[in-house]
């Protein structure tokens, strides 16, 4: 039985690289709508759902089967967060309107029609909270990763404060910015991930934890 389990733990991929790519790819396109370089969200929807959710989701049951509660917790925690924001967005564009009974100024069936922006603002409060704690652990994983959640914690900020109209121009740029910036970083620590197995030594370095929490 422990050879078995030995076995197991070798050839189970590390699913790092593909979930840290996703959250790449879903926020480089979602940074480019808070800039303002591209506009409307209906063609963001999509890399949220099968990169964003997608990719996470399957980062994180591969991190479940290796034991790895923080990695599988981090990914599925946001793979959840851009399935709910996708769905926000379907809800402002009316997609599901017939669904909720609310009605617009025409009368036409939207779920719009409702829509409390301040209820958004809470839940980036409720991830932000997450994401302090996360930033703590990841302070003992890499430096890399470390960074990638500090600048989570801000985009959240950014968020929140847009949500709940504490000055939104400034909050807007505050959250675009950071998100492009989680966007590179990712690239750099997926990159990291998957070449670092692949040539069996740092080709690209991540630094080392900070040593604080754990020796």
């Amino acid at each position: 039985m422990e050879n078995q389990v030995q076995e197991m733990k070798v050839t189970t991929a590390d699913p790092s690289a593909l979930g840290l790519f996703g959250l790449a790819m879903v926020t480089l396109v979602a940074s480019t709508e808070k800039l303002g370089w591209t506009s409307g969200l209906s063609n963001v929807l999509p890399w949220a759902i099968f990169l964003g959710a997608g990719a996470q989701l399957v980062a994180c049951l591969n991190d479940i089967k290796r034991n790895n509660t923080f990695g599988a917790t981090a990914f599925g925690a946001f793979a959840f967060f851009w399935l709910a924001v996708g769905m926000t967005w379907m809800i402002k564009m009316g997609v599901l309107g017939t669904a909720f009974g609310a009605v617009d100024a025409t009368g036409a069936p939207v779920a719009a029609a409702v829509i409390d922006g301040r209820q958004f603002g809470v839940a980036f409060i409720g991830y932000l909270i997450f994401t302090l704690y996360m930033t703590i652990g990841a302070m003992e994983t890499n430096k890399a990763l470390f960074i990638i959640f500090v600048l989570i914690d801000f985009l959240f900020v950014g968020l929140a404060m847009k949500s709940l109209g504490i000055i939104p121009a400034v909050a807007q740029q505050i959250a675009g910015w950071s998100e492009l910036a989680i966007a590179l970083m990712s690239f750099y620590a997926s990159a990291a991930s998957v070449l670092n197995i692949h040539f069996g030594k740092v080709f690209i370095p991540v630094g080392k934890p900070f040593g604080i929490f754990k020796k």
